[in-house]
């Protein structure tokens, strides 16, 4: 394994060496989605400073970097939001001679239909949304409930026990997949259809969270929450009572991904970093320190057993085929924003 590494610091190094670039990148994150302990030994191995900071949703980093904030060397999107920032020639090519450890990534996750040819973009991350459920709490409120359809966030009886997602394409991804719609649909009437589903669960719901949703559940704020499996996976860890499905009407299995948006000022930094992340040791420190399912073949091979079998973790081929990744909605990403809109407007 010291090989693997070994392997990638020299290439890093040798960038490093050329000094085409000021001596630090700016990387923009998912808020608890990286092990920032890392950042000192990639500064001991290049000579580069990580200067970090984090967003909560892919809408927001959209429009800090298209709004010219932040100067940023390395992004982490979501699938969608790269294809649109693709389209808007947002994107920088990547230079693979500079990360060599794009080996270790498991070839199911190259070649996504939102960047064919991984022209732009590194596997990070993936999983799924579902409902993360406390069993004391359920069951006490509702008995012997089964958890296993979107329907239960609707359910009165959990009132004022519900946490939705501040984010305008997970939440609506519960009531478009109740309704038997795709979360993709560009459809108006399906459209307006999910924006009254999720308006009428309003007065149920106690709010709607970022990254602090993980800390509420562990805390036993509420009985129901949507969240990603990763947040899912800290949670339970953390809290016995907690569980995580993902509903039989089927969810959204998402891919994050690295970039560099145009106009960076340290590409081959950031690239440096980026091969640094691919390395087997380091994605598996990212992955057990967050919870999310890696990318990196080998580094999911070094996991326990105990993980590598968790149907959150990793979950079925059943629960796969049920679920749709999110694509760029194009010029119908302006109706759902006024969607979304008018169901906060109801807060």
């Amino acid at each position: 394994m010291k090989k693997i590494v070994l392997a990638g610091v020299l290439v890093m190094l040798a960038m490093t060496a050329c000094g085409d670039a000021e001596n630090e990148i700016r990387v923009f994150n998912w808020g608890n989605f990286m092990d920032e302990s890392i950042f000192a030994e990639f500064t001991e191995l290049t000579g580069i400073t990580v200067i970090y900071s984090t967003y909560a949703s892919n809408e927001e980093m959209y429009t800090r970097v298209t709004g010219g904030g932040g100067g940023f060397d390395l992004l982490f999107p979501s699938d969608y939001m790269i294809e649109r920032m693709i389209r808007e020639e947002l994107l920088l090519p990547l230079n693979f001679d500079n990360i060599p450890n794009v080996r270790y990534i498991d070839p199911r996750f190259i070649d996504l239909v939102f960047d064919p040819g991984n022209v732009y973009s590194v596997p990070y991350k993936w999983g799924t949304l579902g409902i993360l459920y406390n069993t004391a709490m359920v069951y006490d409120i509702a008995g012997d409930i089964v958890v296993d359809s979107w329907d239960i966030m609707w359910d009165e009886r959990f009132a004022g026990s519900i946490f939705m997602y501040d984010s305008m394409r997970d939440s609506f991804v519960p009531p478009l997949k109740r309704l038997g719609f795709s979360i993709n649909t560009t459809n108006l009437d399906e459209m307006n259809a999910a924006r009254d589903m999720l308006m009428a669960q309003m007065p149920l719901v106690r709010a709607f969270l970022g990254d602090h949703v993980k800390h509420s559940m562990i805390g036993n704020e509420a009985a129901l929450a949507l969240v990603y499996s990763g947040d899912a996976m800290f949670t339970m860890s953390l809290n016995p009572n907690l569980n995580y499905v993902v509903p039989l009407e089927g969810s959204n299995i998402w891919f994050d991904s690295m970039v560099i948006p145009r106009g960076a000022r340290n590409q081959a930094g950031a690239e440096a970093f980026i091969n640094f992340i691919s390395s087997p040791e380091i994605a598996l420190r990212n992955t057990l320190y967050t919870g999310f399912s890696t990318t990196n073949r080998r580094a999911f091979e070094m996991l326990p057993a105990e993980i590598q079998n968790d149907p959150v973790y990793w979950p079925s081929d059943y629960v796969i085929n049920k679920s749709e990744a999110f694509v760029h909605l194009g010029e119908a990403t302006a109706a759902w924003e006024r969607a979304w809109t008018q169901v906060l407007a109801t807060r």
